[in-house]
């Protein structure tokens, strides 16, 4: 299949840090080649809240992008979503990313007292919110009705500096949110299947070779025409430098309820040495059309080298 685009490199942080420790960080992911620093949106295990993060993150640097993989919606009103968004993208010269999906961790649902909807309830309200989103990057006078989200007569400013908004990205791992983001994204996140709302055995079978192929069909049918226009994203969860990838795959094999063949076809997981990784990245690009690798920040020293040699090829 192949892809327009070229290999792009983000990292996904969280963790405890001094406002010295995170610029240092963002100033590192830059100098190695990274586009993207993201973060996580979540309130139970992680500890920096996106969007304040993210303008630090972009204070500190040239050319890094800034972004959440990905804000829940349900957090969030659109509207305040996207002012807050639309302002990191003026300040930083237009290197803000919006990531976000429709919800998915219960945990932290059941904490702050928010209502789990079904996944087709919550998948109804992110499209609205979607159409939200891009009504005030277009900084016209806009109005909306929905069932979820009401809007009259307004105009967001600021306007992004970005042509045509910030680039939003939306990530997920079933039909239905895969065709909405087919229909909507510009980036997307190509995800296990979290329908359960906890990462398990069950959602990391969702990530094998095959499934991942499927969902690339589901976002196809979503996209129609606009498919070769948008660029295709993993996030690596499982990724590990080293000689004898076969043994690390049967090692971790367990905790996907798979073999070791299947761990390393997996839309999950890299592994190997770093001239495999080189090509099993090229060939997934060949096959899958992905060219948007994200890393934790646990393995992006390790990783530098594979960024070096295909970032913007």
């Amino acid at each position: 299949m192949g892809s327009k685009h070229t290999f792009r490199f983000g990292v996904q942080c969280g963790g405890e840090h001094t406002g010295a420790s995170w610029r240092e960080l963002a100033r590192k992911l830059e100098d190695l080649g990274y586009s993207t620093l993201y973060l996580p949106d979540h309130f139970i295990d992680t500890v920096l809240a996106p969007l304040p993060a993210m303008a630090i993150a972009a204070e500190a640097t040239q050319t890094l992008r800034v972004g959440a993989l990905v804000y829940d919606n349900d957090y969030k009103h659109p509207a305040i979503l996207a002012k807050e968004t639309a302002t990191i993208d003026v300040l930083s010269g237009g290197r803000a990313e919006l990531g976000i999906g429709a919800g998915w961790m219960k945990t932290d649902y059941a904490a702050l007292g928010l209502p789990y909807d079904s996944a087709g309830t919550r998948i109804a309200r992110l499209e609205e919110g979607l159409a939200v989103i891009k009504g005030c990057f277009t900084g016209e006078p806009f109005s909306f009705s929905g069932e979820h989200y009401t809007i009259t007569d307004y105009t967001a400013v600021p306007k992004p500096v970005q042509a045509g908004g910030v680039p939003i990205l939306i990530g997920g791992g079933a039909p239905k949110i895969l065709g909405l983001a087919g229909r909507e994204a510009d980036i997307i996140g190509i995800n296990p299947n979290l329908r359960v709302g906890a990462i398990t055995a069950d959602a990391a079978k969702t990530a094998n070779a095959e499934e991942t192929a499927r969902k690339i069909e589901w976002i196809k049918a979503g996209a129609g025409d606009r498919f070769d226009d948008i660029e295709l994203q993993i996030r690596y969860f499982v990724h590990a430098i080293t000689e004898d990838r076969e043994s690390f795959a049967a090692a971790v094999a367990g905790a996907f309820d798979a073999t070791a063949t299947d761990v390393l076809g997996s839309g999950a997981a890299l592994i190997g040495t770093i001239p495999e990784m080189i090509d099993t990245l090229q060939q997934r690009r060949a096959e899958w059309g992905v060219t948007y690798v994200v890393v934790g920040s646990d393995f992006y020293e390790q990783f530098a080298p594979v960024v070096a040699q295909l970032a913007g090829t």
